[in-house]
């Protein structure tokens, strides 16, 4: 068994494609697309946030305290046009971030202290919207003031004034440090990222040794030798299993490098972050790969196995990495949290856990089930993979 298992490593070490994909990719190409997509993501949002805004206003003689704050605020640009009928086309070629729409009557609405109703023209249809948050700043700093002006005829104090315009407030004392408040987002993408590497690290080489060896006639070859189905099926599944798990732990290791030498570059609550994960928790995170990489590893030797040719053995690979995204998805979803049923079901149980490790929020009395589970998951498919091996109409399928 392990002469096949070196052999199948050796025949990977000679191809550049399994190369590029197992060491590169995760090693290099991950950390650094994803170092640098934080921080232009980064500077996108601080650059969009500050960036000039450019809008027009359409009966300013109708609110003319609200047109001159607009006027004085930074960041804000006026562009007349000729009529409310041009504002679509305005907004449509990038002339215009945004038009208000002031109705005749808004003055004399607000003397009788009756709310005034201003129409607001942009473009909806963006991922963030920054243009409607960043017109209600200046609003609501008109809406403070004319809250004041009502209230200034009570002839009220500051005190009173103060529970006049908001009789409740809420003071924030999180509970939750800088790591948790990180880490519930970086966490939420870790599983993400360490098990799809661990997918497509063992995708090609899974190929290769099954559909691969069958069009290339080497599998009547290896069958023919002394060895057993199960020592076949075991080394070819340590092959995939070694490889799969070696690139997600270099992908472990490059990211948090990076990360603690280059991180400034991003945020220093993401440095703080990283640096205040513990040997323990990276042990655990490294621990709980095994048996997920197992289990990646017995199901694409399984499709591998069955396919007629490489060309086959990709298709039917390729929707695993929609299985793979799914549990993690989940994982994500409000109200799921680690807990006993969770802790029960594959890939779902995992991504939770990573998330619960980096957050530094983990209930480690629930590591082994998650640990026992997985295992036991991955164990029932190399079992499925080894009575699939030994089936010739599967094996030589026409």
């Amino acid at each position: 068994m392990w002469i096949i298992y070196l052999k199948e490593l050796l025949e990977l070490a000679r191809d550049r494609r399994t190369f590029f994909f197992t060491v590169f990719i995760p090693v290099f190409a991950m950390p650094l697309i994803f170092t640098g997509f934080g921080f232009v993501s980064q500077s996108l949002f601080k650059q969009a946030s500050q960036a000039e805004m450019t809008y027009s206003i359409f009966g300013k003689d109708h609110a003319p305290h609200l047109a001159e704050r607009f006027a004085k605020e930074k960041g804000f640009r006026e562009v007349v046009l000729a009529s409310p009928a041009d504002i679509k086309t305005a907004i449509g070629d990038d002339r215009i971030k945004f038009a208000l729409v002031i109705p005749a009557g808004f003055e004399q609405s607000l003397a009788q202290q009756q709310q005034g109703v201003i129409a607001l023209h942009y473009n909806s249809a963006v991922t963030v919207d920054l243009t409607r948050k960043r017109v209600m700043s200046v609003i609501g700093g008109q809406n403070r003031v004319l809250r004041e002006q009502a209230l200034s005829a009570l002839n009220l104090n500051k005190e009173q004034l103060r529970f006049a315009l908001d009789p409740i407030t809420l003071e924030d004392h999180s509970t939750a440090d800088k790591r948790e408040q990180m880490g519930a987002v970086v966490g939420g993408m870790l599983p993400y990222i360490l098990l799809m590497v661990c997918v497509m690290a063992a995708m090609y080489p899974a190929i290769d040794t099954g559909a691969g060896e069958k069009e290339r006639g080497t599998l009547e070859t290896l069958l023919l030798a002394p060895v057993s189905r199960t020592a076949l099926v075991m080394a070819k599944f340590l092959m995939l299993f070694t490889v799969g798990l070696t690139s997600a732990l270099l992908m472990i290791g490059s990211m948090g490098m990076l990360l603690y030498f280059f991180g400034p570059l991003i945020g220093g609550d993401l440095v703080q972050m990283v640096r205040a994960i513990g040997l323990l928790d990276l042990a655990m995170v490294a621990l709980m790969l095994v048996p997920t990489a197992a289990i990646f590893a017995a199901i694409l030797l399984s499709i591998s196995v069955y396919a007629k040719s490489y060309k086959e053995a990709a298709g039917l690979i390729s929707p695993l990495i929609i299985v793979t995204i799914l549990p993690t998805l989940v994982a994500l979803l409000p109200g799921v949290e680690l807990n006993w049923k969770w802790a029960m079901v594959p890939l779902t149980n995992v991504s939770l856990a990573m998330k619960e490790l980096v957050k530094g929020t983990m209930d480690y009395s629930m590591f082994s089930v998650i640990l026992l589970s997985t295992t036991l998951t991955a164990g029932a498919l190399l079992a499925l993979c080894r009575w699939w091996f030994n089936r010739e109409q599967v094996l030589f399928r026409n």
